[in-house]
């Protein structure tokens, strides 16, 4: 069964092609500057060389056939006919209190994906849009919802609630959600795995560190608190968001800015993080390689950003009393290691200890490494996400009747021989060129 899952942004398109069966990935890509002028599509099929074409996509749908006209070109496709495609996958930000997994779209799913969107408007608007516009591009197959906010349901009221009016909860959903769920899904699954432990026996503190970043605290496999709150806005020091402030700065900025509401929204989300620090780099390797060169500013967003993620770690280390593996993921989280070293310093005494040579040698997205020393209590794991998995397993199962809550369903990679083929081709050439790599990667071995 070939599966396509889409991840629609307000002005980018990701998808991925795969076929289940064979367990492999037939095709990746992106459209980018969907809706504004200059669009065009960066598509890799399986054994080609990367293509990239520019056409004008004035909306999701134009950008969706373009995305279906490139997967069956016979030159740079990877299928023959959009007929061979036999469910769709759709990334959705936030599902409120209503999705606690995963849902085949029917009306009433996109009505209430609809109605609270208002939590998440930076996001659900762009969901919504492409499950529609791939609706109408395909409209005879299942389309399923994969839904970030579903895995931080099962976090008990006090973690989730806030110290504001009861009202505000029960009449307007205001609470924490949290986000990332299918990354952190994904990587408490594998690092069980890789610890041969029982997942629901298992605590982990995970960092889904990228241009959004966000920490999970899972106790016996389940999340019990995350530093994203309402939206994505809270905890971490981020690419372009604040992350966690003095709820009256806004008031304070507005008065003095004398701007309103929205151009404050847009402020905190899109010109704060390491960009408002440094004024000028949102990638951490441009940012790293300023603070090498001296530039203060770009060495103050590292220690900030460090600090903010330390700050949490240990504090969730608290609240789960007992810590299995503390997990780095995403693009900064997985070839980070001076943010991963920062942000570790001084936990010896939570257990958590990080090996410098090791730490320095962990730089590929596709093999999963242990960093931490010898004499660790806690593992310290590297571990590449993989959302597009659990995406396109979540429409496999939901297709075939199979699915269910993770507590209750275990996953294709949670089996010990589980190997991803693509990754595996691709960490043999990291370990040909990468000194000492070879000796902390524990899965898959190539």
């Amino acid at each position: 069964m070939i599966i396509l899952t889409l991840n629609c942004g307000s002005s980018s398109l990701k998808y991925q092609l795969y076929d289940w069966d064979n367990k492999e990935n037939l095709a990746a890509g992106i459209v980018e500057r969907v809706t504004l002028e200059g669009s065009f599509i960066k598509h890799r099929a399986k054994g080609k060389d990367e293509y990239e074409k520019k056409q004008d996509c004035p909306t999701h749908k134009e950008a969706i056939e373009l995305l279906i006209a490139t997967i069956v070109d016979k030159d740079a496709g990877a299928i023959s006919s959009v007929d061979e495609i036999k469910a769709v996958g759709h990334r959705v930000v936030h599902g409120g209190e209503k999705f606690a997994r995963s849902v085949l779209v029917t009306p009433e799913v996109l009505k209430a994906f609809e109605e609270i969107q208002d939590l998440a408007p930076l996001h659900n608007p762009a969901n919504i849009i492409g499950i529609t516009s791939a609706q109408q591009v395909m409209p005879k197959i299942p389309h399923c919802a994969v839904i970030d906010t579903a895995w931080h349901q099962t976090m008990p009221k006090e973690a989730f609630l806030y110290a504001t009016p009861y009202s505000w909860y029960r009449d307007y959903g205001v609470r924490r959600y949290g986000f990332h769920g299918t990354s952190f899904l994904y990587t408490a699954k594998r690092a069980a795995v890789l610890l041969q432990q029982d997942p629901f026996k298992t605590n982990a503190i995970i960092a889904h560190i990228g241009n959004g970043s966000s920490i999970n605290a899972v106790k016996d496999g389940v999340s019990v608190d995350t530093s994203m709150g309402l939206t994505p806005l809270e905890g971490l020091v981020m690419g372009t968001r604040t992350g966690d402030m003095d709820p009256a700065i806004p008031f304070f900025m507005m008065k003095k800015l004398q701007v309103g509401p929205e151009s404050m929204e847009q402020m905190l989300n899109k010109q704060s993080g390491v960009l408002g620090i440094t004024e000028e780099w949102v990638d951490r390797r441009d940012i790293e390689i300023a603070a090498e060169e001296g530039n203060e500013k770009a060495q103050l967003a590292i220690e900030m950003e460090a600090y903010r993620l330390r700050k949490y770690i240990g504090s969730y280390a608290a609240v789960l009393g007992r810590v299995d593996a503390l997990i780095f993921t995403a693009g900064v989280g997985e070839r980070g290691p001076i943010i991963r070293e920062k942000a570790t310093e001084g936990l010896e005494a939570f257990g958590i200890k990080l090996d410098h040579k090791k730490n320095w040698a962990s730089m590929t997205r596709y093999g999963e490494t242990c960093i931490s020393a010898d004499d660790s209590a806690t593992k310290v794991f590297v571990i590449p996400t993989d959302e597009e998995l659990v995406m396109t397993e979540d429409t496999y199962a939901l297709l075939e009747g199979t699915y269910k809550h993770h507590t209750e369903y275990t996953y294709y990679f949670q089996n010990p021989a589980y190997v991803n083929k693509e990754r595996n081709e691709a960490l043999k050439k990291d370990l040909v060129k990468k000194a000492g790599l070879k000796d902390i990667v524990i899965s898959p071995r190539a």
